[in-house]
């Protein structure tokens, strides 16, 4: 697991709404949504993808839903490659939330689903990403995340 940036270190735009809530830009759905601690750390993400690992915005979908065991579910972050197909799952966790196996399995649901290559999971201080290797169905961890290509 690796340390990633801090929450003072990257220019979110945030604002107060009529009611006085705190609100934060997603850039990837074009509208401000509520600030909670999960969606901090989900914006910080995808300001991390886009600005250190090229990803563009618009090959990012935020709250993916999908169906898991009849269940509907959603993804935080599904990343997808320049064919438009799943390439990554990001789960994303308040900052108090420790990255655990359950993070793990949480987002390898997900994946029996989508059958991405990479499984990212953050809680805003610290980042795995998983590489998915589906012939012998186990996970590796990276060093880094993989830029776009």
């Amino acid at each position: 697991m690796r340390e990633v940036m801090t929450a003072s270190s990257i220019n979110i735009p945030l604002r107060k709404n009529d009611d006085g809530r705190q609100e934060i830009f997603d850039p990837v759905r074009r509208r401000w949504v509520r600030l909670t601690p999960e969606e901090w750390v989900r914006q910080q993400t995808v300001s991390m993808l886009h600005s250190q690992y090229g990803y563009p915005l618009e090959l990012m979908q935020i709250e993916a839903a999908i169906t898991v065991a009849g269940l509907t579910k959603r993804c935080d972050i599904v990343v997808y490659d320049s064919d438009v197909k799943p390439f990554m799952i990001v789960e994303c966790k308040k900052e108090s939330v420790p990255l655990t196996q359950k993070v793990v399995d949480q987002a390898s649901r997900y994946n029996l689903v989508l059958q991405v290559p990479y499984l990212v999971i953050t809680n805003g201080r610290q980042l795995a990403c998983l590489e998915v290797d589906s012939a012998s169905n186990s996970l590796r961890q990276m060093l880094d995340l993989p830029p776009y290509e």
